[in-house]
């Protein structure tokens, strides 16, 4: 127990001289800012742009483009003699006048071309085609010939 004593004592009185060490060092500091404030201000303005003309530069000198890699599946047709996919046709569920408008619409023929040759109104040939782009999941002409060659359902 008296030892504990005496190594409380020491530890208080070394836990004194750090308090005061740390006062007098602030005290130091204190006046070393008071004395040197101009100087400290003006260093840390300049540290201040320094950093800001680094960030401007990095921004600048950013790539402005940005590379994406974008992966799609192509359909290389083979060469040679048509085959009609049956299975891909029936799939679809295409009707005998829808898979003949689409037939037509591959050789570019406009709706007008096609009623004249099926002998049917504009109108119903307009129901066909539009049909034809809901079936084939397709949003003009284009993608539907397309879509039908890539399917292998015309020529």
């Amino acid at each position: 127990m008296a030892r504990f004593k005496r190594i409380r004592h020491i530890l208080l009185y070394g836990l004194i001289l750090a308090v005061l060490v740390f006062l007098l060092k602030w005290l130091q500091w204190k006046f070393l800012i008071v004395d040197h404030s101009i100087d400290i201000y003006i260093g840390l303005i300049a540290v201040f742009f320094t950093g800001l003309g680094i960030w401007v530069s990095a921004q600048m000198t950013k790539p402005k483009t940005q590379t994406i890699v974008v992966e799609k599946e192509i359909i290389v047709r083979q060469h040679g003699p048509f085959v009609l996919d049956q299975e891909a046709l029936k799939r679809l569920d295409l009707t005998s006048r829808e898979y003949e408008v689409l037939q037509l619409l591959a050789k570019g023929c406009s709706n007008a071309d096609i009623a004249d040759r099926l002998f049917l109104s504009l109108s119903t040939i307009k129901t066909h085609v539009s049909n034809l782009f809901v079936k084939l999941n397709v949003e003009n002409r284009t993608q539907a010939v397309n879509k039908a060659r890539d399917l292998n359902i015309i020529e």
